[in-house]
This record gives structure tokens, sequence and C-alpha cells, in this order.
């Protein structure tokens, strides 16, 4: 099995900043992709950014050049550096990875729980 795990998530003022992090862990042979999405209330689940494994990002328009995405490939784990934080960006952020288990060589799509990233004054 695999598991993916978010952790980062707080309330923050505007113009702040802050850090997500999401490990995968269980029987992983290879990750192709990972990334961040959101979800606001009432709206559809987005894309933020995603990194692949030889290091190649993408991000939604609403984000570049305020988030970044990097990732430890060693320890497979992605993270999401957000600044110039906007009540805009307030959002259930959910990790995704493209990734093949151990014995199987199709890779297929896993999700962690989300974290509540909150932006407020």
């Amino acid at each position: 099995q695999v598991q993916l795990v978010e952790s980062g998530g707080v309330l923050v003022q505007p113009g702040g900043s802050l850090r997500l992090s999401c490990a995968a862990s269980g029987s992983i042979f290879s990750i192709a992709v990972m990334g961040w999405y959101r979800q606001a209330p009432g709206k559809q689940r987005e894309l933020v950014a995603t990194i692949t494994s030889d290091g190649s990002t993408d991000y939604a328009d609403s984000v570049k050049g305020r988030f970044t995405i990097s990732a430890d490939n060693a320890k497979n784990t992605v993270y999401l550096e957000m600044n110039s934080l906007k009540p805009e960006d307030t959002a259930v952020y959910y990790c995704k990875s493209q990734l093949a288990m151990k014995g199987w060589s199709s890779f297929r799509n896993y999700w962690g729980q989300g974290t509540q990233v909150t932006i407020s004054s």
C-alpha cells in the first residue's frame, strides 16, 4: 500500500508565508510526478503546481512567482513554499503522486488526505 501524508497547513495572515510538505511512503518502486492541488469551498479542485522526477515544474498562473514546488527524491517528499499569500489562496491543499508500486509496471495516481490553509487577518 501507499500513503501520502501532507503537513504544514495553518492560519496565516495575508502577505505571509507557509511551507507545505507531503511524504509518500509504502511499497514504492518509482515516482513519476508529484504535485499540489487545492479546493476552495464551493469550487472545483484545481492544479497548483507539479514537479517531475527530473525536476521539471509547472504552475498555475495564479501562483506563478509566489509559490515554489520542490522535491527530495530520496525521501519521496514534495514541498510547496508559498509566499505573498492572499485570502483567495485559502483552500484545502492536496498532494498527488503518480507512481508505480513495487512489483507493478503501471503507474497510478494517489492522493493525500489534504491540509487546510487559511489566509485571513
